[in-house]
């Protein structure tokens, strides 16, 4: 039987770490956009209504990667939402034009993630919308990162520094869900998505061994499958995966309409098929040779 582990923080529990009763592969599996629960005061701030700040949410993706644990890989899933603070961004990613008063020096204002207005703290949902009325405080910022994002990666980080101990290597999937369609500050804006699209910042962050898997599994599935676009991969990506010291990162994006419906946010009965294949890539990623892992 799984066993379930809580980290609290001062708002509260801020993530969940499901691990098997032993772990018997190097595999782990991260949910970090998954997260409902939604602080009141951030939704009473917000001028949009609840549900369009849970569009911005890869619903369910936890649920489509449950069966890690029975596979012998820990499961780690962010509790908080995406749309309040994004832990698959740099820690200061943050656009000066949201905050009343002045940015540290060492805050990242220049990406193309904050000038899309997707840094770590969103300034808008994935419609495009903004999310808040009022310029924020950067005490606030602060507050979600030590909270929040810091509690996240260091149990990721844990999780993956004990997996590399054991085996001498790792593969970390990160697991996101993506709407079907590309949305209006999307570079394939209006487009329809392949069903999956595996991201390992073109050969950087994971070796081949475990992409070709992934896709020759998914593909064997009856899924339309690409690379890297129109997403390579996030910060966690490409800080945690070195794939020539053994460290793989994996970026999965799953299609929403294949597992629920994007207008109401709901599982739809696709879900239960997506979740078995899923099941089936976990066992194939784990039967890869660690020999071939611990050498990129």
């Amino acid at each position: 039987m799984a066993k379930r582990k809580f980290h609290e923080a001062p708002s509260g529990n801020v993530l969940e770490v499901v691990e098997p009763e032993r772990r018997t592969v190097p595999l782990v599996f991260a949910s970090p956009h998954s997260g409902t629960d939604y602080p009141a005061q951030f939704v009473d701030a917000s001028p949009l209504e609840l549900m369009a700040l849970r569009r911005s949410e890869d619903s369910f993706v936890d649920e489509l990667f449950a069966a890690a644990p029975t596979h012998g890989a820990p499961l780690i899933r962010a509790l908080f939402p995406r749309s309040y603070i994004d832990v698959n961004r740099e820690p200061f990613e943050l656009d000066p034009a949201m905050f009343a008063d002045e940015l540290p020096d060492y805050a990242n204002t220049r990406s193309g993630r904050v000038t899309a207005g997707l840094g770590t703290i969103a300034r808008v949902v994935s419609s495009g919308q903004e999310i808040y009325g009022d310029k924020l405080t950067f005490a606030d910022a602060a507050s979600r990162i030590n909270d929040n994002y810091r509690p996240y990666h260091k149990a990721l980080k844990d999780l993956l520094d004990e997996t590399r101990r054991r085996y001498h290597c790792y593969v970390l999937v990160d697991c996101h869900s993506m709407p079907s369609v590309g949305g209006p500050n999307d570079p394939d804006a209006g487009r329809r998505r392949a069903d999956f699209v595996l991201g390992d910042c073109y050969g950087n962050a994971c070796g081949e061994v475990v992409v070709a898997t992934a896709e020759a599994v998914l593909t064997e599935q009856g899924y339309d499958v690409v690379r890297n676009k129109p997403f390579a991969g996030g910060f966690t990506t490409r800080h945690y995966g070195r794939p020539a010291q053994g460290m793989h990162a994996l970026q999965i994006e799953v299609n929403r309409a294949l597992y629920m419906d994007e207008a109401v946010i709901r599982r739809n009965r696709g879900l239960p098929a997506i979740a078995a294949h899923m099941s089936d890539l976990i066992t194939r990623l784990a039967a890869l040779d660690l020999a071939e892992l611990r050498v990129g």
